[in-house]
């Protein structure tokens, strides 16, 4: 597992930035860049359950992470533990390919630069998947920009 780590400068205050990246509808197109339907199911509040879903490119079932919310301070932080897997809809924390990964964590943060906001972005990523991740998140933070500064 590595811990990898990316950053962008969006000219737009912080709390326009969090409601892009977390809010239901902008969401789906951000994450477009790691798997087309991407969705989330659950709350953004600490300590509460979340499940990041999607079609498998494979089989075109309902697969995902089961997650938990373990920090969110508003406009300026949030940290999502990455618990387990969804595989054709079922939840799965238990199994080796679960516990292979997981748990995992998925960090943002919000800094304001004189109006602008800079989003630091740190997540754990099994080895094997880093140089995917190297390529989806720069596509991904220029989408969340693009729809943080309309």
């Amino acid at each position: 597992m590595q811990k990898i780590h990316f950053s962008t400068l969006i000219n737009a205050p912080k709390d326009k930035v969090w409601h892009a990246m977390l809010d239901d509808l902008p969401y789906r197109e951000w994450t477009k860049a790691f798997n087309e339907g991407s969705y989330y199911k659950g709350s953004w509040e600490k300590g509460s359950k979340i499940l990041f879903l999607g079609p498998d490119p494979n089989t075109g079932e309902e697969g995902g992470m089961v997650s938990r919310i373990a920090e969110n301070k508003p406009y300026e932080f949030i940290s999502i533990e990455h618990l387990g897997i969804v595989q054709n809809g079922v939840e799965d924390t238990t199994s080796e390919a679960a516990r292979k990964w997981a748990p995992a964590f998925e960090n943002y943060t919000f800094n304001d630069k004189d109006g602008a906001t800079e989003v630091l972005v740190d997540t754990d990523v099994e080895d094997e998947h880093v140089q995917m991740f190297n390529e989806m998140w720069p596509e991904a933070l220029r989408k969340l920009k693009e729809l943080a500064e309309k």
